[in-house]
């Protein structure tokens, strides 16, 4: 077996030619599996990163395989297929995956079974209700008292399903390499919460609908428990539906009232204030600070964006906020 752990990534990869030693690798990382392959080795390699909200993995089997997985109860499933074909079963559903065409959502009751071709390559995710839940019920602000009821095949070709695909290949492009964005906590959560976004919008599902209608307007009150929160949290990870949830509104009628009470979106308004502290935090410096700990502190990691952003808030860049620190 083959297993690289570098510790400039916090990508894991593994490979091996043996289905038992591949099975254990699958159950390690994801819930219990039985492998049947129809031939005596595999080819199989996965590249996996973990977090508290979600597992993202790259899987290939190689060979022509059977994966049987008994109901995961505490966790759904995404199979989003980049090469190659597979045959997926749940319950009496039945779908095929190919590049371009279907991906494959599975509910946690239900126990399934994925054919693998030998050219198969998957993303394969797994998210704990509790992280999938919770998202949802940020967007439609009100709780969710029972699974998501979720399609089985859904198309990864249309414009959602494009847009799911891009918002996965850009997180996992940002975890698995040194220095990437998800470096911070702050970026990490926004990804994150991006992509189970982009999911609950791509795949059909019992709740969709609610997802596109039209929010009544939240009252102001609403508004400043939402600001307090930020204000109270600007140094945590935040995202739009952690807002949300604190404010116990959906997204979309925060999102509504904040432009009209604030004139912002409340992650403009998060990175307005953001802005403030690196400000105050340079001058407060002495002129000794560097200007990317600061701003990496406080969740700005694309240098450029960030010094445009600063120079169009404060009219000068964080390099002349320094020199002036110099100075006084």
């Amino acid at each position: 077996m083959e297993h690289n752990l570098d510790s400039t990534t916090i990508e894991r990869v593994v490979a091996t030619r043996d289905v038992d030693e591949a099975n254990h690798l699958l159950t390690d990382v994801y819930v219990p599996h039985r492998l049947r392959s129809r031939e005596t080795a595999l080819n199989f390699k996965m590249r996996y990163v973990q977090s508290a909200r979600l597992t993202l993995g790259h899987l290939r089997m190689g060979a022509d395989t059977d994966v049987l997985v008994p109901p995961m109860q505490s966790a759904y499933h995404v199979n989003l297929t980049l090469s190659g074909g597979t045959d997926v079963a749940q319950g009496s559903r039945r779908t095929e995956t190919v590049r371009g065409g279907n991906g494959a959502m599975f509910v946690p009751q239900e126990s399934r079974t994925v054919r693998w071709s030998p050219d198969a390559v998957q993303y394969a995710i797994k998210i704990p209700r509790g992280s999938l839940e919770g998202q949802l019920s940020a967007l439609l602000g009100h709780p969710i008292e029972r699974p998501i009821d979720f399609e089985l095949g859904f198309d990864t070709g249309s414009p959602r399903g494009q847009s799911l695909l891009a918002a996965i290949a850009h997180l996992r492009s940002e975890v698995s390499r040194a220095g990437g964005l998800a470096d911070s906590p702050l970026v990490r959560a926004q990804l994150e919460s991006y992509v189970l976004s982009q999911l609950l919008l791509a795949v059909p599902h019992d709740h969709l609908d609610g997802l596109f209608q039209t929010d009544r307007m939240i009252s102001r009150r609403y508004v400043q428990v939402a600001l307090d929160h930020i204000h109270e949290h600007l140094a945590d990870p935040l995202t739009g539906p952690d807002i949300a949830r604190a404010a116990a509104v959906s997204i979309r009628a925060l999102q509504s009232a904040f432009h009209e009470e604030v004139g912002l979106s409340p992650m403009a308004y998060v990175r307005a204030r953001r802005l403030e502290r690196v400000h105050a935090d340079l001058l407060a410096s002495g002129g000794r600070a560097l200007v990317q700990d600061v701003a990496a502190t406080w969740g700005f990691y694309h240098f450029g964006r960030f010094a445009e952003q600063y120079r169009r808030k404060f009219g000068v860049l964080p390099s002349d906020t320094v020199r002036a620190g110099r100075s006084t």
